[in-house]
């Protein structure tokens, strides 16, 4: 493995590694950079539990791969205070316990927060469509769309309180 800077910019700061190209973006914050609140479950973009934002999009990081966040501005779960629907979305959550073991919650959250930050009216077929790609093994779902309802509305309000 030939080994080559890579530059982004992480959570607001600007950050260069030297890592091979084929390094995983969730081996680059796990392992590298010390970030574990995105985890690694499936390994294959199936679960959403390593879901991180890139360029203000949920990508899995399980499958992006170091060459390919080059000039990548990359917001991980420990850096969603950073946009003002994060406090909403978690306080929302756990108003409905819509989480047992947590392991799922920090991707949950990065999807959520990315979808009412960039679409506030978000109606639950959007959540729905949203949260395809995120797997929680302990729930059955209906604690975390109801708080995900709760966290759109209350977005809503104070955006209509801003205006």
């Amino acid at each position: 493995m030939s080994v080559a800077p890579v530059s982004f910019r992480l959570n607001g700061i600007e950050r260069t590694l030297d890592v091979a190209a084929e390094t995983r973006l969730s081996e680059i914050l796990r392992d590298l950079l010390w970030l574990t609140a995105s985890k690694v479950a499936c390994g294959v973009g199936r679960c959403g539990a390593c879901s991180v934002l890139m360029n203000g999009k949920p990508v899995n990081a399980c499958l992006v791969m170091a060459w390919q966040i080059e000039g990548a501005d990359i917001v991980s779960p420990e850096g969603l205070d950073i946009l003002p629907e994060t406090r909403i979305v978690r306080q929302a959550l756990s108003e409905e316990n819509a989480f047992q073991c947590g392991y799922c919650a920090p991707g949950f959250v990065t999807v959520l927060v990315s979808l009412l930050h960039n679409d506030p009216d978000a109606d639950l077929s959007q959540i729905k469509a949203a949260l395809e790609g995120n797997i929680c093994r302990c729930t059955g779902y209906h604690s975390i769309l109801r708080g995900a309802q709760a966290a759109a509305e209350a977005v809503r309000a104070e955006r209509s309180k801003l205006t």
